[in-house]
């Protein structure tokens, strides 16, 4: 009995996804894109025509009513497409081809029982766990398998983004699709959708116009969202400083410091900064080795760059760095700062006053505003950031030397702008400005900060040494 087929349609934009040889498909992009609706309809064509099996899997999936089961079910009904026996729990064609579901968080087996199946489809795919990627890639390994992933970008450096799009995020803010023999990844927006429907049209003009610049980029145009509430510094402030000091036209000029927050071995990396008067130069991290040999690395890169300055966090493990520290520097013109953030704010009488259009006379005293040093040079690196945003963006002149750019040419930009964007003010009861710590940030899920902490150290001011006294020999008198 042959197969009686039917017409689709999908927007142009995702035509490619038809011919491609590319085991990994990915779609991604913000609201009203039309990317889930049209891979349905794709994988609907697939498994009715040629008896293609198509496993839909979640990270989280509590019952069936969290699957694509719904939209599938839909699709087959408003497109009229024969030959399919629904249930409340699956999809089979009279052609071999069948649905199934699957969630993978709390049920690790889940991942291993997709082996086999020719199309895996990952919906919500910005919430797959690192483990689950890891499972599930080289278990779809049938003949002529791809995966397919849909997702709504999260922040740049969740697994996902860190696999399917960060390593191809030049190509894809170009051109907008990247392919290789592997992959092929395709950004899909509103305005790649033939049928956006004008009720969200309205929505989205109400969000360009009552949103700030980050929210309204990652609900409608699939941006990262690296925000979170209370953030000191907002995504687009951090976008505006990147190149700043090209955009404004100064270059790198003053002290060199290179700035470094150690990690023993384990999941978080060690951090490493240098910066170059106002400009960031270089944002790198090290994920091997123990906190002796990245203490290594970071001074030798001190020492090849000519720094004038060394920081690094010598609250907890880098305490013990101190020996190493000036060993590595014996001999050499670089001036050692251990830094301590829980230590108390620096010129604790000097007021504190970010912008110069403020009065004076209502402003406070570093001691009155900051509880710790961590909060103080955090906020001294945010206010450089937003000032470059304040130049950049609003035209407004501002001294390069209250400015901090960051150089596109940085190693970990993409890692960067998350931790540094998603860095939280913590309520005090006392009104001081407040940063939150890693214990607490990780309780929140947020990562380990150590590019923004490296950061946040190399704000350190040089030390203002005191005038060397000389004694003045006076020859002796003589008596007569």
């Amino acid at each position: 009995m042959q197969t009686q087929t039917i017409p689709i349609e999908i927007p142009e934009k995702l035509l490619p996804i038809l011919d491609t040889k590319a085991r990994i498909i990915v779609v991604i992009g913000g609201r009203g894109s039309a990317k889930s609706e049209s891979i349905a309809r794709i994988l609907l064509m697939q498994s009715q025509m040629e008896g293609i099996d198509v496993l839909c899997g979640r990270e989280y999936q509590n019952s069936i009513d969290d699957s694509v089961h719904k939209l599938l079910c839909q699709l087959i009904k408003d497109l009229e497409i024969p030959g399919a026996n629904v249930t409340d729990k699956k999809i089979d064609f009279s052609s071999g081809g069948m649905f199934r579901y699957k969630g993978f968080a709390r049920n690790s087996a889940a991942v291993k029982s997709a082996q086999g199946f020719r199309k895996f489809w990952g919906e919500e795919a910005q919430d797959l766990s690192q483990q689950s990627i890891t499972d599930l890639l080289p278990t779809i390994r049938a003949n002529n398998s791809q995966l397919l992933f849909t997702a709504n970008p999260q922040a740049s450096n969740d697994p996902f983004s860190k696999r399917f799009i960060v390593p191809f995020k030049g190509e894809l803010d170009k051109h907008g699709i990247y392919e290789d023999e592997m992959h092929l990844i395709i950004v899909m927006n509103w305005r790649d959708n033939p049928w956006f429907p004008k009720e969200l049209e309205l929505q989205r003009q109400w969000d360009y116009e009552h949103l700030s610049r980050a929210e309204y980029d990652h609900i409608w145009e699939g941006a990262f969202n690296d925000t979170v509430e209370n953030s000191i510094i907002k995504a687009e402030w951090f976008d505006a400083a990147v190149d700043a000091h090209i955009k404004l036209g100064f270059k790198p000029q003053g002290i060199k410091v290179v700035s470094h927050d150690p990690s023993d071995t384990g999941p978080d990396p060690k951090g490493l900064v240098y910066r170059h008067g106002s400009v960031i130069l270089e944002v790198d991290e090290l994920d091997t080795g123990d906190v002796n040999e990245g203490c290594d690395w970071a001074t030798g890169y001190a020492i090849n760059v000519g720094a004038d300055m060394f920081v690094w966090d010598c609250d907890g493990m880098g305490v013990s760095l101190k020996r190493q520290v000036l060993e590595a520097f014996d001999g050499k013109k670089i001036d050692v700062i251990p830094f301590h953030g829980s230590g108390s704010p620096d010129q604790p009488d000097q007021v504190y006053q970010p912008d110069e259009r403020l009065d004076r006379r209502q402003s406070k005293t570093n001691k009155e505003t900051f509880r710790n040093k961590r909060a103080q040079n955090s906020i001294r690196l945010r206010d450089g950031i937003y000032n470059a945003y304040r130049a950049v963006v609003k035209g407004e002149y501002v001294d390069p030397d209250k400015i901090i750019s960051i150089s596109s040419k940085v190693k970990c930009l993409s890692k960067f702008r998350s931790e540094t964007c998603r860095v939280p003010r913590k309520h005090n009861p006392n009104g001081y400005i407040q940063i939150m710590d890693k214990v607490e940030m990780k309780k929140l899920k947020i990562e380990s900060p150590n590019l923004f902490d490296a950061a946040m150290m190399g704000q350190e001011y040089p030390k203002i040494k005191a005038p060397e006294k000389k004694i003045i020999k006076v020859p002796q008198l003589k008596r007569f």
